[in-house]
């Protein structure tokens, strides 16, 4: 495969600086406003995922258990950068006990930071190698996959198509978000990875000066798609989904890397070094790692994907297609050592 073909191409500021050190500086302040509001005997969770799924799983475990959770979520703007700043901006004085992420490379950052404690409990064990850190400092769960979002009134969903679209020397019918935050980042990082430094930035360059659209998020890619404006896209599958409920001519495909491999994305889960209710951030930390949680959140309307043993048979019938392609998951451990010069360039080239 090559970095004009559609499966390779998932794979294939000026003050840094200061940018950080102002959102650890706003972080910091903020902690320190709160630190005295929150009740001893109440579990806080900081949580990028959208509130929208978190919340009602959430609730349930509260339920359940009779523990209080005092939640913090991000913002849109700042995707899950937000809470993970705050969490660097907290070390020396941790006001948080479990974070819920929505991707990885922020948790895989806490865990080089020595922000994360290891647990290895029963949900633990369930997960797949590939998306957890083996020593327990975070775990996955409830993937969204990248996809090929097509418009199926303007071209088949078909590989040979979007070979031919990649290749052509116009790109200004096809987007992509920005790869700044979320998981086109993350998947930036993987091409960094699997392809080296210097290629990635050729290929990006070249996707450019075709003119590939770079937009806001995915969410934007998504609608571009779905309303016939462009041809195809890059996105999730969660955002994918909205469109398929909104009864739009589209379909997906998976990307996939050079080696079949395709790029399956979890939510992580940790508990935070220094926190003085460890057996209740266990408890959450096996709630949300068990079947149950993997299973309520394949129902919702994200449909994200369980990655641990569940009955297939309770799967809606667009999880179970999404469930097979994310058994080809790639190997996101590997991203440990590469994602930040990644990053690095990303936040010169994008801040020119």
């Amino acid at each position: 495969m090559t970095p004009n073909s559609p499966r390779l191409a998932m794979r294939r500021n000026k003050s840094r600086t200061g940018l950080i050190a102002a959102a650890l500086g706003a972080a910091a302040f903020f902690a320190l406003f709160q630190a005295s509001s929150t009740p001893d005997d109440s579990l806080v969770v900081y949580c990028a995922h959208d509130s929208v799924y978190s919340e009602e799983i959430l609730r349930k475990f509260e339920q359940q258990t009779g523990i209080r959770i005092v939640r913090h979520f991000d913002t849109e703007a700042t995707k899950s950068l937000g809470l993970v700043n705050r969490l660097l901006a907290e070390k020396s004085h941790p006001q948080c006990d479990v974070f819920w992420n929505n991707e990885i490379l922020g948790t895989m950052r806490l865990a080089q930071e020595g922000i994360l404690e290891p647990y290895c409990g029963p949900g633990f064990d369930r997960i797949p190698d590939q998306y957890k850190d083996a020593d327990g400092r975070w775990t996955g769960f409830a993937a969204r996959l990248r996809v090929w979002i097509v418009n199926t009134d303007r071209m088949p969903a078909e590989e040979a198509a979007l070979n031919a679209k990649l290749a052509s020397d116009d790109l200004s019918s096809m987007a992509i978000a920005r790869p700044l935050y979320g998981t086109t980042r993350v998947h930036y990082a993987l091409l960094w990875q699997e392809w080296g430094e210097e290629t990635l930035k050729n290929w990006h360059a070249g996707t450019r000066e075709r003119g590939l659209l770079e937009v806001s998020g995915n969410s934007t890619v998504k609608n571009l798609v779905a309303e016939g404006k462009i041809d195809c896209g890059w996105t999730d599958t969660d955002d994918y989904f909205l469109a398929v409920d909104d009864k739009k001519p589209v379909d997906a495909l998976p990307i996939r890397t050079e080696t079949g491999r395709t790029i399956c994305i979890p939510n992580t889960v940790a508990i935070i070094n220094g926190t003085s209710r460890r057996q209740a951030a266990e408890r959450l930390v096996d709630f949300l790692l068990s079947a149950e949680t993997e299973l309520a959140l394949a129902r919702s309307s994200s449909r994200q994907v369980p990655l641990g043993p569940v009955d297939l048979n309770e799967l809606p019938s667009e999880v179970r297609r999404l469930s097979i392609w994310a058994a080809d998951g790639y190997d996101l451990n590997q991203l440990a050592k590469t994602h930040d010069s990644c990053l690095t360039w990303l936040l010169t080239e994008y801040n020119k």
